[in-house]
C-alpha cells in the first residue's frame, strides 16, 4: 500500500496553453501552496518563470523550477516538433518522468503534440494497442466518463474492449462508482445494431471482466443509465465538442431572453445564482482535465484556454491517478485477461 503522505512530484508544461506561462505558474503555486504532499516542477523558459513568481509574491519550498528553451504552439505539427524542438518544454517535462525525475505531465498545450510525445517518451501499458484519451460528460446523475475522445479516429474493436477496460478501473479508482456500468456506443440498444467495429467489439466486452451493459445510445450518455461509454476517437471527439457548445448555448440563450423586456430582465436576474450553480456541471475546468490512459506514465491534458484553477485541478488529478497506481491496476487487470 502506498504512503498517502509520500510527495508526489508533478512536471507542469509551462510554456503549453493560450496564457502561457502565466496561468501554468499561478496554477502550479496554488497547488503547491494546497498541498505540501506534491513537489511542483515548474518546466519552461526559466527567467520568464520567476519574473512571474516574483511580481506575484510566491516562494513556496514545494515549486521547483527546470529551464526548457523551446516551446510548442497551437499551430505546429506534432510529427515535426518532435524532432525539431527537442528542448521544448514539454519534452524536457516527458524526459524528466521517463527518467524517474517526475512522476506525473500536466500540460495545455497542442493536444496531438502531447499525445504523441507521450507515447513516444513514456511507451505504452503491456496489452495496450493504443493510449485514449478520456473526458468528463455532464449526465442526469453526475457525469459520464466518455473515451475515446480524439486520440485515436479508427479505432479496431481490440481498442474499444482496451478502453472499456481502463475506463472501467479509472472510474472506479478514481471516480469511486461501485461496479461501474460499462456501455458500448452505437445506433441501437440491439445488441445486433451498429457496424463492424462495433458487432466485434460487442462479442468482445460480453465476455470482458467488467459491468458491461451493452450498447448504449448517444442519449444515454447524459441521461445518466451508463457510468462508462465506449467508442472511437472520431465519434467521441465530435460529442466532446458538442458537450462543450452547450454551455456557451444556455448562456446565449439567457441573455437574449433577457434582453426581450423589463420583466424578464428581473426573472433571468433572480434564476441566475440557481442557473449558476447547474451549469457548473458543465463546466470543463471542474473535472481536472483529459487523462491520458493507457500510457507507462501519467500525461493529464487540459484546453488551450485553460484557467489557473483549472491547470490546478489538473495537477491533483495527476496526483490522484498516481496515489490510486491507476497505470499498475490496469497492467494487471490485463495480464489476468491474457
Amino acid at each position: 500500500m502506498q504512503d498517502p503522505n509520500r510527495v508526489i512530484r508533478i512536471a507542469v508544461d509551462a510554456m503549453g496553453g493560450d496564457f502561457a506561462p502565466e496561468y501554468p505558474v499561478l496554477a502550479s503555486a496554488e497547488a503547491a501552496r494546497e498541498n505540501s504532499n506534491i513537489e511542483v516542477i515548474i518546466v519552461g523558459m526559466e527567467k520568464r518563470i520567476r519574473e512571474i513568481l516574483e511580481k506575484n509574491s510566491i516562494d513556496l519550498p514545494n515549486i521547483r523550477i527546470v529551464n526548457a528553451n523551446e516551446f510548442i504552439t497551437m499551430e505546429d505539427l506534432p510529427s515535426e516538433v518532435y524532432k525539431t524542438k527537442p528542448d521544448s518544454s514539454l519534452n524536457v517535462a516527458l524526459r524528466m518522468q521517463r527518467n524517474k525525475e517526475a512522476e506525473a505531465l500536466v500540460s495545455t498545450s497542442n493536444t496531438g503534440a502531447v499525445l504523441l510525445h507521450s507515447t513516444l517518451k513514456l511507451g505504452r501499458i503491456s496489452g495496450i494497442g493504443r493510449a485514449t484519451i478520456s473526458a468528463m460528460i455532464p449526465s442526469q446523475t453526475g457525469s459520464t466518463l466518455l473515451l475515446d475522445v480524439g486520440a485515436t479516429v479508427d479505432c479496431r474493436p481490440a481498442h474499444l474492449f482496451e478502453y472499456a477496460i481502463m475506463g472501467s478501473i479509472y472510474s472506479r479508482d478514481i471516480l469511486k462508482i461501485d461496479k461501474p456500468r460499462v456501455g458500448l456506443l452505437s445506433v441501437g440498444e440491439e445488441k445486433v445494431k451498429g457496424n463492424e467495429v462495433t458487432l466485434e467489439a460487442f462479442e468482445m466486452l460480453e465476455k470482458a471482466p467488467i459491468n458491461f451493459i451493452g450498447n448504449v445510445e448517444g442519449r444515454d450518455i447524459t441521461r445518466g443509465s451508463v457510468d462508462v461509454v465506449v467508442c472511437d476517437g472520431f465519434t467521441g471527439n465530435i460529442i466532446l465538442k458538442f458537450a462543450e457548445s452547450v454551455l456557451d448555448l444556455l448562456k446565449a440563450r439567457l441573455i437574449q431572453y433577457s434582453e426581450t423586456g423589463f420583466t424578464k430582465k428581473i426573472w433571468a436576474g433572480m434564476i441566475s445564482k440557481t442557473l449558476k450553480k447547474i451549469l457548473k456541471t458543465f463546466d470543463y475546468q471542474e473535472h481536472g482535465g483529459a487523462p491520458l490512459l493507457g500510457l507507462n506514465g501519467v500525461s493529464v491534458i487540459g484546453h488551450g484556454a485553460s484557467t489557473p484553477y483549472a491547470i490546478k485541478k489538473m495537477i491533483f488529478r495527476a496526483e490522484d491517478m498516481i496515489r490510486n497506481d491507476i497505470n499498475g491496476k490496469i497492467a494487471e487487470a490485463l495480464k489476468k485477461i491474457k
